[in-house]
């Protein structure tokens, strides 16, 4: 089981129908172990991403910001300063820890660390090689349908949970200047990611804050989950 080691503040909601507690964490309309109105928002921000940064301030950034893009990233740099949650403390683990020190990625973590489904438990798979990986933060996760929370979290089913999971992730490590395209994911059908900048969309979803750095992965937060084509 994955230890989360939350920030100072506390944080991978479903809308309408159903509550679905996963543990001690809920994925219907609260969140029992989560404070959600202490974790940061991932709404656009006006503040500008590091990609604006010129100068001598750039210069003195941690390699940490060198890629970020999207219109999120400087919101979520001033909410989680610092600490193992923070970008720069995100960059020394390995990308299943570094999610779960993450207030926005409690749902996605209690997905991919056998919280929501007993029979699926990717955090070894994951820590263990170079991925690229696109990550609904818990606002996504909150916009799934009852029903398919019922499907992803029976033990019977788990195989379509691990499709699921493994659609958002790609061998090897993208930087957001290479990442537009089409790529074959873990799971094995392909996902385009289109646009550039602050401005790139993964397969319908868009990038809140991209290029997160982990010490194994490049993470892209996303705003949806994203479902295979198969299972469409």
């Amino acid at each position: 089981m994955l230890t989360k080691k939350n920030p100072t503040m506390a944080g991978l909601v479903l809308a309408g129908a159903a509550t679905l507690v996963l543990a001690g964490c809920s994925m219907g309309g609260s969140t029992e172990t989560a404070d959600e109105s202490m974790a940061p928002s991932m709404a656009p921000s006006t503040a500008p991403s590091s990609e604006a940064m010129e100068g001598d301030d750039a210069e003195a950034m941690d390699p940490a910001y060198a890629n970020l893009v999207g219109a999120a990233c400087a919101m979520y740099d001033e909410e989680v300063p610092d600490g193992a949650g923070s970008i720069v403390g995100m960059s020394q683990d390995p990308v299943a820890v570094a999610a779960s020190n993450n207030p926005m990625l409690t749902q996605l973590v209690a997905a991919v660390s056998g919280e929501l489904n007993p029979e699926v438990n990717l955090v070894d798979t994951l820590n263990g090689d170079e991925f690229t990986v696109f990550a609904p933060v818990d606002e996504a996760f909150a916009a799934l349908p009852a029903e398919t929370v019922e499907m992803l979290q029976s033990p019977e089913d788990a195989d379509a949970l691990t499709s699921v999971l493994t659609y958002h992730v790609v061998p090897g490590q993208i930087a957001p200047d290479m990442i537009a395209g089409t790529h074959t994911t873990v799971q094995g059908e392909d996902i385009m990611v289109e646009g550039e900048g602050d401005d790139l969309m993964v397969g319908g979803a868009s990038v809140l804050c991209g290029g997160v750095q982990t010490a194994n992965a490049t993470v892209y937060l996303v705003d949806a989950v994203l479902m295979p084509p198969s299972m469409g």
